[in-house]
């Protein structure tokens, strides 16, 4: 009897070109694929992320119609490894903001996952960190972000490859993402490059006279209302990092938003049902041109 070892898809990243530009002396490494009216694509912030894990399989179909740019955040892949301790997020958010002025990206249709999506919905309603965006899309990203054991085994990532294995889990629902050697490899060697981990973790260390705190189990804090552009949720049916219909409260509150589940995906749908996604992508920017 033939046994039949599942593989993760192939991508197509012929066509996908690695460019980097420094922005205010800070060395930023973006993808780069297609022509047209732009695209955005903000990666998640899981040890190891960076832009060709969340939109390789993405970037081929959207790029067809359009001008696709996925940067790598600050501290993250290609870009800089630089921690900001008077407020990291901030500085993330901003050098993001100063990334699309220096690539000259203006009204552009902008897709987050995870923290892209968080950050992008906090800058969205932001006057003051709005980016040029006609559309913003919200995979798995903003609301409530409980505490659980799944956001657990992201956070205790340990560069160790059964941690690695614990984190896929959490991300995804199907198997293939964490029994796959070479998908896994693949991962493992981005978490470990120089300075990858150190640039997450260095966020767990906090001064003696700072209370304890984390943004996990809190009350979500952003302003949907002021939210000025057309707003897609996309949220996975079996997303273990969220509660279910987390998204119907945030949208309910944005002025133009609506609420797409895709079913058979976890955290990442935008991976692990990038087909349907790009579909859906192309319709909305379509929808909101």
């Amino acid at each position: 009897m033939t046994t039949i070892t599942a593989r993760v898809p192939t991508a197509r990243t012929g066509l996908i070109r690695d460019r980097s530009v420094f922005v205010d002396g800070i060395r930023t490494r973006y993808l780069e694929a297609g022509d047209g009216s732009p695209v955005v694509l903000l990666h998640s912030g899981e040890f190891g992320g960076r832009a060709e894990f969340s939109w390789e399989y993405v970037i081929p179909a959207l790029a067809e119609s359009h001008r696709v740019i996925a940067p790598d955040w600050l501290g993250y892949g290609g870009t800089a490894k630089l921690h900001d301790f008077g407020g990291k997020r901030a500085r993330m958010m901003s050098h993001m903001r100063r990334t699309l002025e220096v690539l000259a990206i203006e009204g552009a249709h902008l897709v987050g996952n995870s923290m892209g999506a968080t950050f992008l919905a906090k800058m969205a309603a932001d006057p003051d960190l709005r980016l040029p965006a006609k559309s913003i899309t919200l995979i798995s990203g903003g609301g409530f972000m409980p505490d659980n054991a799944a956001r657990r085994a992201t956070l205790e990532y340990d560069c160790t490859r059964e941690a690695m294995v614990r984190l896929l889990q959490a991300l995804f629902t199907d198997p293939v993402w964490w029994t796959d050697d070479s998908y896994v490899d693949r991962r493992q060697a981005a978490a470990t490059e120089p300075g990858a981990w150190e640039a997450l973790a260095v966020a767990r260390f906090r001064s003696p006279l700072e209370p304890p705190r984390t943004e996990f189990g809190q009350a979500d804090d952003i302003s949907y209302e002021d939210v000025r552009v057309p707003t897609l949720f996309l949220a996975g049916a079996n997303d273990k990092l969220r509660e279910p219909h987390y998204a119907d409260g945030p949208a309910s509150r944005a002025p133009n938003a609506k609420v797409v589940t895709l079913p058979g995906s976890g955290h990442c749908p935008n991976i692990e049902r990038a087909p349907e996604v790009a579909e859906l992508l192309l319709r909305f920017f379509k929808d909101t041109d």
